[in-house]
């Protein structure tokens, strides 16, 4: 019996999870040994299924449940093209193997090569922002044009657009699952499965083939996404959220934590500025996180940020009113000595165009809008906007 076979029979005993499975390794030297001299002790503890498991694969050996099982997912792994990696294999990933208690087996879809490159994670809110989900592509699409890898969870929001910054990137990005591989979850993200696919990056995770997204698989998986990482980039989060939990995972993995700050006024910026008062680095640009990470010697190339249009002269004192951060419409009616009436038609046109988003009760200038800010504004629309 090899190791990853009797790795994946220990694994799929009732009751044993990764840390039974550890547990198991301190006292014996290889997975091998663990299920041929298992401690009575703990079988005892262990449901009467798992014993029942055990008992039979100790009088029949290969014909047993355990071992059918895993002759049958290796089956159905090599009909899918998914590699299985074991943590004793030299394929393992090197960074993720250094955290404790590392999943015992990864269920790789795709470029395996692709889990030894560098690579920043990068997590955030489901029900990002605008400006977040701004951040998080440009971010990515400049770290993964430098060449790091881009890692996060295939979630909907801060996660997805990271992967997608990647891509426009020309960059590989890994997508870490909280369910099987051959399951793509949310179902809203496999178009962007497949394109992560077939631009050489991954799909990985250590549940079996077919696992269903459960509640309970998702810090699991939160804690690979820190441990292949050189660094963790939180973009937005709430002050209770599962990225937040990511990123404590990862100071915990001795992994760089970094967070991008936002305004006091946006509930999406909390988790960030909690984060950063715990001692993340607070990040503006791109370089900052490659900068402190080693990783590379150029400046990240831009490649998603256009050279900025002349602003339409409807649009300018808005624009200089919300280079601050975030302004109700009454406070932009005063800044502007305009009609509220007005201002919500500019407003709505700007929204349109990705100018600006409405936070509760406030309106805030997105990336694409902050582009247009009187510090970035072509020579002829600052001499404009000066003259307001």
């Amino acid at each position: 019996m090899d190791a990853l076979t009797a790795s994946m029979a220990l694994l799929r005993l009732e009751g044993i999870g990764p840390a039974r499975y550890w547990q198991l390794l301190e006292h014996f030297a290889t997975a091998e040994e663990a299920l041929d001299q298992f401690p009575q002790p703990l079988l005892e503890r262990l449901s009467p299924r798992a014993q029942s498991q055990w008992r039979e694969l100790s009088h029949r050996s290969g014909a047993s449940e355990l071992i059918l099982w895993v002759e049958q997912e290796r089956a159905r792994c090599a009909d899918l093209g998914v590699q299985l990696v074991c943590h004793s294999d030299p394929d393992y990933p090197s960074l993720l193997s250094e955290i404790s208690r590392p999943p015992p087996v990864l269920y790789i879809r795709g470029e395996s090569r692709a889990l030894n490159l560098p690579q920043v994670a990068m997590v955030g809110a489901r029900r990002a922002t605008v400006a977040g989900l701004d951040n998080a592509r440009a971010f990515a699409a400049e770290l993964a044009s430098s060449g790091f890898a881009i890692t996060s969870g295939l979630a909907l929001g801060v996660d997805a657009a990271a992967h997608r910054g990647a891509l426009q990137g020309s960059g590989t990005t890994i997508a870490v699952l909280g369910s099987g591989v051959d399951r793509i979850y949310p179902k809203h993200n496999r178009p962007l499965a497949a394109d992560i696919l077939a631009a050489g990056g991954a799909l990985v995770s250590e549940l079996p083939i077919g696992s269903s997204a459960e509640a309970k698989n998702f810090p699991r998986r939160n804690r690979i996404i820190s441990g292949l990482s050189m660094g963790v980039l939180l973009v937005e989060a709430a002050m209770r959220s599962g990225s937040l939990i990511t990123a404590r995972l990862a100071l915990e993995q001795n992994r760089e934590v970094f967070a991008i700050p936002g305004s006091i006024h946006n509930p999406m910026a909390r988790g960030c500025h909690h984060l950063i008062r715990e001692g993340a680095t607070l990040v503006e640009t791109s370089a900052d996180v490659a900068g402190q990470l080693g990783g590379l010697l150029a400046e990240p190339t831009r490649t998603d940020v256009p050279k900025c249009d002349p602003v339409p002269a409807s649009y300018r004192q808005l624009i200089k009113a919300l280079t601050g951060g975030p302004r109700s419409i009454e406070q932009l009616a005063q800044d502007t000595a305009s009609e509220p009436g007005e201002l919500m038609a500019v407003l709505m046109e700007m929204e349109l165009e990705g100018l600006v988003e409405q936070l509760t009760g406030a309106y805030q200038l997105t990336l694409a809008g902050s582009r247009y800010t009187e510090e970035k504004l072509p020579t002829k629309a600052k001499e404009e906007l000066g003259t307001l």
